[in-house]
């Protein structure tokens, strides 16, 4: 079977009979100004609800498992403050990511009066999506979840439940770092608190029996030679049962190892994405690029904002883009 080349496709759009601007219609009812952005799609939908279960799950066990029953109080409250800070922000970037417009263009624009208003010199095509009836900037590529053309469209993702485009794509990026940090902190969390616990039960278990370290290890005393109902309290290290303890900090460990890989894989995905101003699609296609090229920190700051600030980690600050030039119609 034989590849045909993407520009091939883009060839086909630059002819007059493809555009048929007289079958292009505007949608009856236009999303008016200000209206939430939602993806209605049962899989994005499930798999949003999913993340915020998965989080909320790492809440439960970091502070009812590990941090209440401590009695550090002073571990207990810096890793608790600081635990619940990466989830707030990382659930605020997950909103910001789901209900913020990635960049779509304008459904059923391509009417012969939005193409005469584009006054359009001799030589000059446009482009056309036959999917959405609409004319598309370059670099915007047609969402099939979405079903719209999407401005710098990254990946659609699931667990979003949105696309991953040029007005979204700082937020999935803070999303991706928060969720590997808590997912760090939660492993280095149950790293210690089964070393704490083992080592408190072993300290438990020797003053029960009236004996010190030494004197067990020259005795080679073993549970399974100690008739005698051990009566150690697990009090210390959890409020629920050891059984209980045990499964929900391997399922945590689990989690946070796997999300971790997961999160940690995509940020640097995205960044390497960001610094050489080419997205997942373009990169995918291969697309030959028509656009300047820019140093790595002018795309940062095209994504995150002008100038460098701490907005750059803030999911609630909007990128302010300055004087960015717009993604044109015409070629």
């Amino acid at each position: 079977m034989m590849l045909i080349p993407a520009h091939h496709f883009r060839d086909i759009e630059r002819k007059p009979e493809y555009l048929q601007p007289e079958k292009c219609i505007p949608p009856p009812h236009s999303r008016p100004a200000g209206t939430m952005w939602f993806i209605r799609d049962g899989c994005g939908i499930a798999c949003a609800i999913v993340t915020w279960f998965l989080v909320l799950y790492a809440e439960f066990v970091v502070l009812f498992v590990m941090l209440i029953p401590s009695r550090d109080y002073v571990y207990s409250v810096i890793n608790g403050l600081v635990f619940n800070l990466l989830a707030f922000l990382a659930l605020a970037s997950h909103c910001r990511a789901m209900l913020t417009d990635p960049g779509a263009v304008p459904k059923g624009n391509a009417t012969k009066e939005f193409i005469e208003s584009l006054q359009l010199k001799p030589g000059q095509v446009v482009y056309k999506c036959p999917k959405c009836c609409s004319i598309k900037p370059d670099r915007a590529h047609h969402c099939s979840v979405c079903k719209r053309c999407i401005r710098k469209m990254d990946h659609h993702c699931p667990w979003v439940n949105n696309c991953v485009g040029e007005n979204n794509q700082k937020y999935f990026v803070l999303f991706t770092m928060y969720i590997a940090l808590i997912s760090l902190h939660a492993l280095i969390m149950v790293g210690f608190h089964f070393l704490h616990c083992f080592e408190e039960d072993w300290t438990n278990l020797l003053q029960t029996y009236g004996l010190t370290r030494e004197e067990t290890a020259e005795a080679r005393i073993s549970l399974h030679e100690i008739k005698q109902p051990l009566k150690v309290s697990s009090t210390e290290c959890s409020s629920f049962s050891p059984p209980t303890t045990v499964i929900l900090l391997i399922l945590l460990c689990f989690e946070g190892l796997l999300f971790l890989i997961f999160t940690s894989v995509m940020f640097g995905t995205q960044v390497h994405s960001i610094c050489t101003d080419e997205t997942g699609i373009e990169q995918l296609k291969k697309e030959e690029r028509r656009w300047a090229k820019k140093t790595k920190w002018m795309n940062m700051k095209a994504v995150f904002g002008h100038p460098f600030s701490l907005g750059w980690a803030s999911p609630f600050a909007t990128p302010d883009q300055g004087k960015a030039d717009p993604y044109q119609y015409v070629v």
